[in-house]
């Protein structure tokens, strides 16, 4: 459970200090940018975390950044960058717990199992928001990469149905979400403990 409160809260304070560099003060505003747990916990995220860490594995989520595209110096680009800054914190923060694991062996002791863990929540929260489907980050970030146009109908598609898909493929075809996440976070293990022997 701590470890996937860390991995929420920077993430959360990653997009909220990436959009307050980008012009966008609105989360500032609302003290949100911030290392402090409490200001990032969503209500029924937090219940969730607590009550999957009792069983062993803690998911939930963060309350979201709010973002103004129209504070935004460079609107497109700045928000797919706002949005980037979540995952790509969980990606650096995972890669560093494995480095201190792979390097300081002895050092970690008792700290082992929590740096593991943070290993592989850091890694799944970071892929799985990489998913290009809304509300996720990478839905923003596959918006801004395409074309204007394309990326009027993709937004208006996934703000219909967006949700729904994510949360069918959730509930209905959780080994799917398995398998995406699966992928890239065995490829960065291989290269964080067997590809720098």
């Amino acid at each position: 459970m701590f470890a996937v409160l860390i991995a929420l809260t920077v993430h959360e304070f990653a997009h909220a200090k990436s959009a307050q560099l980008a012009g966008d003060d609105t989360a500032e505003r609302m003290g949100r940018v911030t290392l402090n747990p409490l200001a990032h916990l969503d209500p029924i995220g937090t219940l969730m975390i607590i009550m999957s860490s009792l069983s062993g594995f803690g998911i939930g989520w963060g309350k979201p950044v709010p973002v103004n595209k129209l504070k935004l110096r460079h609107p497109r680009w700045d928000d797919v960058k706002v949005s980037l800054w979540g995952p790509l914190s969980n990606l650096t923060l995972g890669i560093t717990c494995g480095l201190i694991i792979r390097f300081f062996p002895l050092a970690t002791g008792a700290y082992s199992d929590l740096l593991i863990t943070g290993v592989l929540v850091n890694l799944g929260l970071a892929i799985f928001n990489l998913i290009p489907i809304s509300p996720l980050d990478g839905s923003h970030i596959m918006s801004g990469l395409l074309p204007a146009e394309q990326a009027v109908v993709y937004e208006r598609f996934m703000f219909r149905y967006g949700q729904l898909i994510l949360l069918g493929m959730i509930f209905m075809a959780p080994g799917v979400i398995g398998v995406i996440i699966a992928g890239p976070t065995l490829a960065i293990l291989k290269l964080l403990f067997i590809g720098a022997k």
